[in-house]
């Protein structure tokens, strides 16, 4: 079936120099390589963590939505947001993967390629910003408590959270035009399980190293800062910590923080490994499935269904809507 695929849609030989057309159609080759058994183990673990991810994220939305109490504190406003973007993120690629493992050689088209690029990466760089938004808040919340309320007020919490998503879809449009004016030669071919910028790069037959560096500098611009400025705020949070006058006092936030600097690893890290260096990223399956399924599935039980407040309100919402009270 890969091989009709492909044969399907192998234009004129490299070196004429087939020039991309509105109608071009992309074959993403992820899991091409694969067998039947082993692409079917890959779509169980793709749907159950798809269907884990949107449970446990979604649940965190509708309790920051019809609970009272968690709409009055910026700190939850911001996991709601956080929330709802990784609803938003998985969204964008797992889907399509599931098509690729049930229909191996599926083609997408070169604007459908391309929406799913710019979503992708609009979304990174949003969570990228939310993250750092969190950190910062928590930072203010420990280590500036009296003047917390002024600091971070509601207005500017949702000031701060639209701005992430502001800035996430606009930051990003030049390099997304760029790559998409570069030509692209026969067989159209990722090698990859998503359209991204590295494969795309990859695959144009007529390499543009000013796009190249725009890719790579936008990227890195945006992952160093922000992954800065959370390392900064947890960096003073932890110092803050220390001067806790018991070790169970100090135990309980090292955990807290602890665990909430794995994901911010994990996703800066494999974001760093794709984006900084996209044409050297080209193949970086594995990495890619990290922070795409990895991070939104971990996110909900690290950032907030441990947390007592957020159970707290899910039970409230739960009993009320089982004794018909509206919250």
């Amino acid at each position: 079936m890969v091989s009709l695929a492909l044969d399907e849609f192998k234009g004129p030989p490299k070196n004429l120099a087939n020039i991309t057309t509105p109608g071009t159609k992309f074959i993403l080759l992820g899991f091409t390589t694969l067998d039947r058994q082993s692409r079917a183990l890959t779509s169980v673990f793709l749907s159950s963590a798809y269907a884990g991810t949107l449970a446990g994220n979604l649940c965190i939305v509708w309790a920051v939505l019809r609970d009272p109490r968690l709409q009055r504190l910026p700190m939850y406003i911001l996991l709601g947001n956080f929330s709802w973007l990784e609803v938003c993120y998985i969204t964008t690629t797992v889907p399509r993967m599931l098509c690729d493992l049930l229909s191996p050689g599926l083609p997408i088209s070169f604007h459908a390629c391309f929406v799913q690029v710019y979503f992708f990466i609009s979304m990174g760089a949003i969570e990228c910003l939310l993250l750092a938004a969190m950190a910062w808040d928590r930072y203010l919340a420990i280590c500036h408590p009296l003047r917390y309320p002024v600091l971070m007020s509601l207005r500017r919490c949702w000031v701060l959270a639209s701005s992430c998503w502001l800035t996430g879809f606009l930051c990003l449009i030049t390099p997304i035009v760029l790559i998409s004016r570069l030509s692209f030669c026969s067989p159209y071919t990722l090698d990859h399980i998503v359209c991204d910028p590295g494969p795309l790069l990859a695959a144009s037959c007529t390499p543009d190293p000013r796009t190249e560096q725009v890719c790579s500098a936008t990227s890195s611009l945006l992952i160093f800062t922000t992954f800065l400025l959370t390392l900064t705020s947890y960096g003073r949070i932890l110092k803050a910590v220390m001067r806790l006058p018991t070790w169970p006092e100090r135990r309980k936030a090292f955990s807290t923080c602890s665990s909430h600097l794995v994901v911010v690893g994990l996703f800066y890290g494999a974001g760093a490994a794709n984006y900084v260096i996209p044409a050297a990223a080209a193949s970086g399956k594995a990495v890619t499935l990290v922070y795409v399924v990895g991070t939104p599935l971990l996110n909900p039980l690290i950032y907030s269904l441990r947390n007592k407040e957020m159970k707290a309100a899910l039970r409230r919402i739960l009993m009320g809507e089982k004794q018909g009270v509206r919250l």
